[in-house]
């Protein structure tokens, strides 16, 4: 009988794309995706530690699972980033996982390691592997891995490693084999893509890959690298959605987290790109509460965000991870005030998001259907943002002219646009 797995992911898109190659990895080793983990063979928890938030989940995520595992032989694995981060601290605390990897999950079914971190396993580049065809009609593909710069909070190079870019042709069939209209191209650092190899080529990626699909998004971009020609070429894809990697405006603040920019740099830029497409959609996130963030730096950030009328932001407490230059500063925010300038970003935001979405009103746009009654237009991206409720009858999979006719919150609402 064919044996089965079950991959439980969690954390970013970039953790999304790697479980979907160790899926394509276990399937051509002539295993089938399980109906749910209690039925698998094989269950595989990939991973987040990127925040202490997101290593609860993810422990949690592992301990839920230990207790819905098949009667008989059957194995659970943890790779991912807390894997290769904390891994021989797993396998110490965690006696009832059978295995636990870093990036990848090379395992023999069946076959329980004597000894934890005693079993010599082969080793697989995720980067590269095969992938199976979407069943959406988008698809992350994920161009280079780690990331060469030194952002005061982040831990990601230590764990991911320097940057490591795939070559354009990989890319390229990678997505033909997805069989998809829309592309995202994720990376720890998008727009440096190419650096590694001597020449940044993000935008000769990008021009590449748009004559392949119907739509290119570019998710992560390093605000100093979105140059003239970089922010020309996402116009030209007719996909003008801009997310810039912004974390705070106050200069003093973002020099402690060692990073480029302020707020008038940024106004500027945004400004920048509405000149040559005033349609464009912003995106960006924000960390509150860094060490050292006075109530002049959360002032300046409120006065950002009222200015530069972002489609969509994110906001996150600090978190401190070891090994971080932040570990090290001083003037720690306590978390009662950490939570109240949260709250006071995310409620201006919302505010902001939601009368933009309402602009949008009487508007006629193109939209990908992705599932039955569930569109989005450039302006949304997949899993991130809001989405556009559309009859049922459009097909999947397809583009289709619709005219926006309400908004709910953050999501719309639209119809067939008439003939």
């Amino acid at each position: 009988m064919t044996e089965s797995y079950w991959i439980e992911t969690l954390g970013c898109p970039k953790n999304q794309v790697d479980s979907e190659k160790i899926a394509g990895f276990l399937a051509s080793d002539g295993m089938s995706l399980a109906v749910d983990p209690t039925e698998a063979d094989l269950v595989v928890v990939n991973t987040c530690a990127f925040v202490e938030s997101a290593r609860e989940e993810s422990i949690d995520t592992i301990l839920s699972l230990t207790g819905r595992l098949k009667s008989g032989p059957s194995q659970l694995v943890v790779t991912g980033c807390l894997a290769e981060r904390y891994g021989a601290e797993l396998e110490a605390e965690l006696p009832e996982v059978d295995a636990v990897v870093g990036f990848g999950v090379p395992v023999t079914i069946g076959t329980k390691p004597a000894a934890p971190g005693k079993t010599t396993l082969p080793t697989m580049d995720l980067l590269n592997m095969a992938r199976p065809a979407s069943e959406l009609p988008w698809a992350y593909v994920k161009i280079a891995e780690g990331c060469d710069r030194k952002c005061g909070y982040c831990a990601i190079p230590q764990f991911r490693g320097p940057q490591r870019s795939r070559t354009i042709q990989s890319i390229c069939e990678e997505i033909a084999a997805l069989g998809v209209r829309e592309v995202v191209l994720v990376a720890q650092d998008l727009a440096a893509f190419g650096r590694d190899q001597g020449n940044k080529q993000i935008v000769q990626l990008l021009e590449t890959v748009s004559s392949q699909v119907d739509w290119v998004r570019l998710l992560y971009l390093y605000p100093s690298d979105l140059t003239d020609e970089l922010a020309s070429a996402i116009c030209a894809t007719e996909v003008p959605y801009f997310d810039l990697s912004l974390q705070h405006v106050s200069r003093s603040l973002l020099r402690r987290m060692r990073r480029w920019g302020d707020s008038e740099k940024f106004l500027a830029r945004i400004a920048d790109v509405r000149r040559q497409e005033p349609q464009a959609a912003f995106r960006s996130n924000f960390i509150v509460g860094y060490p050292g963030e006075t109530e002049h730096d959360h002032e300046q950030l409120l006065e950002f965000i009222e200015e530069a009328q972002l489609d969509w932001c994110a906001f996150f407490e600090f978190s401190p991870e070891e090994g971080t230059y932040a570990q090290t500063l001083d003037g720690q925010v306590p978390k009662e005030l950490m939570a109240d300038r949260l709250a006071e970003l995310r409620s201006a935001q919302e505010t902001i998001s939601e009368n933009r979405r309402l602009k949008l009103i009487g508007q006629q746009i193109e939209v990908l259907v992705d599932t039955h009654g569930v569109a989005r237009s450039y302006r949304e991206a997949p899993e991130i943002d809001g989405i556009i409720n559309v009859p049922d009858d459009l097909a999947v999979g397809e583009f289709a002219q619709v005219e926006v006719v309400g908004a709910v919150g953050l999501d719309l609402e639209a119809k067939p646009q008439e003939v």
